[in-house]
């Protein structure tokens, strides 16, 4: 991208303008937070609001740069090396400041110290850092992830990994022994004892999960229209991690429709309104990647008519660029929850993951992928282009039709079953169910035959 291109480009994670120096400590608190997240470029003879080249006096530029990086040395910690480059555009000279993702995390300023002083970048701002960020930060450094952290609380024979035991040999046909354990670092060895990781205690349903982690589940809802407000479904779930991403799958399959495109010979071809490869991916990396050190924040899934958001705790990795999804990409938050859900086949080859996105979205013209960074989350949304109202309303009337197409059907085969039953079988809920049946009774397609308990359907013909 060349100057001129990236001085249309708005402000944010990555990218600052500024017309002058400003005062205090503002120039390097930008510095500090570029330092520790992805990086960053300033560019100084740029008015941002409204954008405009004013440049700077071709006989300060030399001083200007001097000053600026003495600024740097004298008011950040660790040290902070930028790149100055100075530029021509338009007869007028800029001058840019590079700085790069730092190594040795957290960065600070020397005047308040690492507890008070440390920044991260957040959208076009910059944001004093949390004490989990900090440790987090610290982590980093230190390359090691949150989810190898030892619990020292429970030694492994007493964890409860029952359900993840049967869930492991279900998916790989290998047995969840000590060997694989210790293949997969779920836990460590202290003075003799076996200790579990983090990563393990999320993988499990012990009740030390909920007490440790409270709010590493998924809150799904399906809202009425195009704006967050009257919940038509919600579900929380809040299973152990390796189960998450397709029961979520489900929820969201649950309230998009399917339409038929055509044949081929004598089979349907059919066609989900939305990317299902890509929501797929999206749900499984806001499950891997999330970060797991944030109290008090959940994953959430928002179904509208018009979009689907998917919200996970903690900020894009820094060396991940969402705008160049074709490319191969990798950096892993929670490296043993990764190594796991990969032997568990619930992920792909590393670096896969943005491409299969990309590709699937080349068949979905009509829809729109954006993403965001709302406080310290990630958001990423599939949202439909040409959508209006009276267009959803007809595509969702027609789901129902086939719904209850489906529903007399199943009564018709089996006139004993139970509305939980039903639910389950035709991936609504129950709600949805009873609301269906109500119908069903009032255009006198179905009768209830006996009492509610041992009672039976009957399909008027």
């Amino acid at each position: 991208m060349n100057i001129e291109e990236i001085i249309k480009q708005p402000e944010g994670r990555r990218l600052e303008f500024k017309e002058q120096i400003p005062s205090g400590s503002h120039l390097t608190r930008t510095v500090i937070a570029f330092s520790n997240d992805a990086g960053g470029e300033i560019f100084f003879g740029v008015k941002d609001e409204p954008r405009e080249i004013v440049g700077l006096n071709p006989d300060k530029i030399i001083p200007l740069e001097e000053r600026i990086s003495s600024m740097i040395f004298d008011q950040c910690s660790p040290v902070i090396l930028p790149e100055f480059t100075i530029m021509t555009v338009d007869k007028k000279m800029l001058l840019r400041i590079r700085i790069l993702k730092g190594n040795n995390p957290p960065y600070f300023l020397k005047s308040k110290g690492k507890e008070s002083g440390t920044y991260i970048r957040v959208g076009s701002s910059n944001r004093l850092a949390s004490a989990e960020i900090v440790t987090e930060l610290e982590r980093q450094s230190a390359n090691r992830s949150f989810d190898s952290e030892i619990i020292f609380e429970k030694t492994l024979p007493e964890i409860d990994i029952e359900t993840f035991k049967l869930f492991f040999e279900e998916r790989t046909g290998e047995k969840l022994n000590l060997k694989t354990l210790s293949k997969l670092r779920l836990y460590e060895e202290t003075n003799g004892k076996k200790y579990p990781t983090y990563a393990l205690i999320l993988l499990s349903d012990d009740p030390q999960r909920y007490r440790l982690f409270p709010y590493a589940k998924v809150e799904c809802a399906r809202f009425k229209g195009a704006k967050p407000g009257n919940f038509i479904d919600q579900k929380t779930i809040d299973i152990n991690i390796a189960q998450q991403a397709e029961l979520v799958l489900q929820f969201i399959l649950r309230h998009i429709s399917q339409g038929m495109t055509g044949y081929d010979g004598v089979y349907r071809n059919d066609r989900w309104e939305y990317p299902i490869d890509a929501l797929r991916e999206v749900v499984r990396n806001a499950i891997v990647h999330r970060d797991y050190a944030l109290s008090g924040k959940d994953i959430k899934i928002a179904v509208f008519d018009d979009k689907i958001e998917i919200t996970s705790p903690g900020k894009l990795m820094p060396s991940v660029d969402f705008s160049l999804m074709e490319a191969g990409q990798s950096e892993i938050r929670n490296k043993l929850i990764a190594a796991t859900f990969k032997k568990l086949g619930i992920i792909e080859q590393w670096g896969s993951g943005l491409k299969i996105i990309f590709d699937d979205l080349k068949n979905y013209p009509e829809i729109e992928l954006k993403w965001s960074e709302p406080g310290i989350a990630f958001r990423v949304t599939f949202k439909k282009k040409n959508y209006s109202p009276e267009m959803s309303e007809k595509t969702r009337e027609k789901t129902r039709e086939k719904t209850r197409e489906k529903i007399l059907s199943i009564l018709k085969a089996t006139p004993y079953i139970t509305i939980n039953e039903l639910a389950e079988i035709v991936k609504i809920s129950q709600k949805g169910v009873e609301w269906q049946i109500a119908k069903l009774k009032k255009e006198g397609k179905i009768k209830r035959m006996g009492p509610d308990k041992g009672g039976q359907w009957e399909v008027v013909k």
